[in-house]
């Protein structure tokens, strides 16, 4: 009788740890579910990010040179002269919003916003603010129109010389090259390209 308690007993015994190593492996699994759902979501999220970032000028020059495009036709009566001073009110890249600018340049064109795919690293950068007419090949005299196909020869960003483009929107107007200081890093920005009247205001 005591052979058979004890047989009973060990069997009981192994059912038992058996069940136990069964319910943490559940539970690790489970646990390894939710990590792995969690870095997805992480992924998706960076992925998101990059996107967004590179949508708002990632990797766009803050500072440029004086010259531009050849054509360009400066301003005989902007509303913000050369040496004056202005806000901006643009977000084109960061540290720019609010920020105090001195107007280096002013010049009368038509502006446009453009889509275009990156000749770097094959991205679709949206809506680009800004490309003036003068920056574009073959540009002739007449403005282009929404929805019209240009090759780009600005460089206001890594990836924009040469790239193929679409115009989504076009304004005439005077556009001005700015110097200011980044109001997050503080570090000088000069000549930057473009902001136009309509991102300006007064002191």
């Amino acid at each position: 009788m005591n052979k058979y308690v004890l047989i009973g007993i060990l069997t009981l015994l192994t059912v038992f740890g058996l069940s136990a190593c069964g319910g943490s492996d559940e539970n690790v699994s489970d646990e390894n579910n939710g990590n792995d759902s969690h870095s997805h979501e992480e992924v998706d999220t960076v992925t998101d990010k990059e996107s967004d970032a590179h949508s708002d000028h990632e990797g766009m020059n803050h500072s440029g040179s004086s010259e531009v495009a050849e054509g360009m036709t400066e301003s005989e009566k902007p509303a913000y002269p050369v040496g004056s001073k202005a806000i901006i009110n643009a977000q084109h890249m960061t540290g720019m919003n609010g920020a105090e600018a001195e107007i280096s340049g002013a010049f009368d064109t038509t502006v446009y916003t453009v889509t275009y795919t990156s000749t770097t690293d094959g991205e679709l950068v949206k809506d680009h603010k800004w490309v003036v007419h003068e920056e574009l090949e073959n540009e002739g005299s007449a403005p282009f129109q929404p929805g019209d196909e240009v090759v780009l020869e600005a460089d206001h960003m890594d990836g924009m010389n040469g790239a193929a483009a679409v115009i989504d929107s076009a304004e005439q107007t005077t556009v001005y090259m700015v110097d200011y200081i980044d109001t997050e890093t503080e570090e000088a920005v000069t000549y930057h390209k473009w902001v136009i009247e309509g991102e300006l205001s007064s002191l």
